[in-house]
């Protein structure tokens, strides 16, 4: 997922998983999950893991669990993490579960319809006293609601007085021109997850571009019901928490492991911090620069250079255009049907000049459907929706057997001074 402000062409899991829900409906899903899986292997390294989690392992102060499991919606490919929200300097607390780990957006997004009445958090105010509210937009929809201040905790990590999104659809009225961005995902239904955690590489949401203008669809200032667009300093935007934390406030890891044709669920852990504990080393991961205006580097694939190309835990597939790829008959068109696994190769390029070759395979979604009814880890699935033909979005299934690593802007780490991305 990401922001307009930062990226036009945004990545869409909520988009994505609502159609994945179609497509396994469409197939007859639901049933046993016993059948022996038959499309390729992952080439990513690792171990496979076939209707099966492997054994939690005791984690360090700085690391959480993540599980990619039937959350919200039984939706595939989601990872999710519970995350607490505490009233600024206070015990006053609620443990949120099922949050989505989100490298390809900025910012803490939760529902007021999840806070008790007595966790009270203070609204974010601008500089003329306005109280703030945002409209956050996604491909085709939005998430609509105050910034409020939190004191966030997660793993042993803790970032005090961060501003958040509550997302609450009888916060004020909607502006029509949030509105009109497309379908409101306001509640955990609609947005298939509990939350979201983005802990891309930016620091805030929107950027310098909510700074130096008022924005229509982004930050508004509200006075009883009606809201109004406003320009926004950076510090007071829906921040990322990692660079609020104390210690490991340069970028985090995402270690998923490897999966072959489908898996029940796995688990793997978020770690925050790059090179400043024993468990967050940068080793021989390569360094792929991003642009520091719009976190993208390029992808070369079959002759093709997708230009906006992003690393995205937040979506549930592998999202190109692709003429060699047959898409699926609608209403299953967001994704690829090749008549059967079809092993392809990418070339990842980073604004620093660090070249990867990528190697990845795609399945007929509607077979993966058929034969994985009730599994949440599926790697092989791709496909073409509502990406712009400069834009390859390396969602969960690139994550499955990889560390991957998201540098936060102006942090010093091993690897350099962010923004950058690692695998």
């Amino acid at each position: 997922m990401r922001h307009a402000c930062r990226l036009v062409s945004m990545s869409c899991a909520v988009l994505f998983a609502l159609l994945f829900a179609v497509l396994v409906s469409a197939c007859g899903g639901g049933g046993s999950a016993s059948a022996t899986p038959n499309a390729s292997t992952s080439s990513s390294a690792g171990p496979g893991v076939t209707n099966a989690t492997p054994t939690p392992q005791a984690l360090a102060a700085n690391a959480v669990r993540v599980s990619v499991d039937s959350g919200v919606s039984n939706v595939p490919n989601m990872p999710f993490v519970s995350l607490t929200i505490c009233a600024p300097g206070t015990t006053q607390c609620q443990t949120i579960d099922h949050v989505l780990v989100d490298t390809g957006s900025w910012g803490v997004r939760v529902f007021a319809a999840q806070m008790p009445a007595s966790l009270v958090l203070p609204q974010q105010k601008d500089a003329s006293g306005h109280l703030v509210a945002e409209c956050m937009q996604f491909f085709n929809g939005f998430t609509w609601g105050a910034v409020k201040l939190a004191d966030l905790q997660i793993a042993g990590e803790k970032a005090a007085s961060l501003p958040i999104q509550v997302i609450d659809p009888n916060y004020a009225s909607v502006p029509a021109d949030c509105a009109s961005v497309g379908v409101a995902r306001n509640t955990p239904a609609m947005l298939q997850a509990n939350g979201i955690l983005g802990i891309g590489v930016f620091r805030h949401d929107c950027g310098a571009n909510c700074v130096s203008q008022a924005l229509p669809g982004t930050y508004y200032g509200c006075n009883g019901a009606a809201c109004t667009s406003i320009a926004l300093a950076e510090a007071l935007q829906v921040a990322n928490p990692i660079p609020y934390f104390a210690t490991d406030n340069n970028g985090s890891l995402l270690s998923l492991p490897a999966v072959t044709g489908g898996a029940q669920s796995v688990s793997g852990q978020l770690v925050f911090g790059i090179g400043t504990q024993s468990n967050n080393a940068l080793g021989s991961a390569q360094v792929i620069g991003v642009s520091p205006s719009s976190g993208t580097f390029t992808t070369v694939h079959d002759g093709t250079t997708y230009s906006r190309s992003i690393l995205d835990s937040g979506s549930t597939g592998l999202f190109f255009r692709s003429n060699a790829l047959p898409v699926c008959a609608s209403p299953n068109n967001a994704y690829y049907c090749p008549a059967s696994t079809t092993q392809l190769s990418a070339m990842i390029e980073g604004v620093n000049g660090t070249t990867s070759a990528v190697s990845f395979s795609v399945a007929n979604a509607s077979v993966v459907a058929q034969t994985y009814p009730n599994d949440s880890a599926l790697p092989l699935l791709a496909g073409p929706a509502f990406v712009t033909s400069s834009i390859f979005d390396w969602g969960l299934p690139f994550f499955y057997g990889r560390t991957v690593y998201a540098a936060i802007e102006q942090q010093a780490t091993p690897g350099g001074v962010g923004p950058y991305v690692a695998y």
